[in-house]
């Protein structure tokens, strides 16, 4: 059974780090464009990050480039997201998915979400 499940957030103070990983299981992670989203309450879902297969290619959302790092451990079949100088407006549920494509938002699988909170 395919499925992606986040762990790692949590309540963090402004300025302070948290980080989110992202495990795979029923496919090999190693074949998808892995991606980083997140969802606020009554915003729309925003990309964070996205990461290319081989793990060398990387981009971010100018809202947390400097700031927020992907990486991937595709032998270990796991997503990372570390968070770096956390913001009030960083607040959101994160998301992972694997995508077969750079562009655009659809993507094969999606996990269930790790809420992140930090306090001003």
């Amino acid at each position: 059974q395919v499925h992606l499940v986040e762990v790692g957030g949590g309540l963090v103070q402004a300025g302070g780090s948290m980080s989110l990983s992202c495990s795979a299981a029923g496919f090999s992670m190693s074949q998808y464009i892995m991606k980083w989203y997140r969802q606020a309450p009554g915003q729309e879902r925003e990309l964070v990050a996205r990461i290319r297969e081989l793990g060398i290619v990387t981009d971010y959302a100018d809202s947390v480039r400097g700031r927020f790092t992907i990486s991937r451990d595709n032998p270990k079949n796991t997503l990372y997201l570390h968070m770096n100088n956390l913001k009030p407006e960083d607040t959101a549920v994160y998301y992972c998915a694997a995508a077969r494509s750079w562009i655009g938002n659809l993507s094969d699988y999606y996990g269930q979400g790790t809420q992140v909170t930090v306090s001003s």
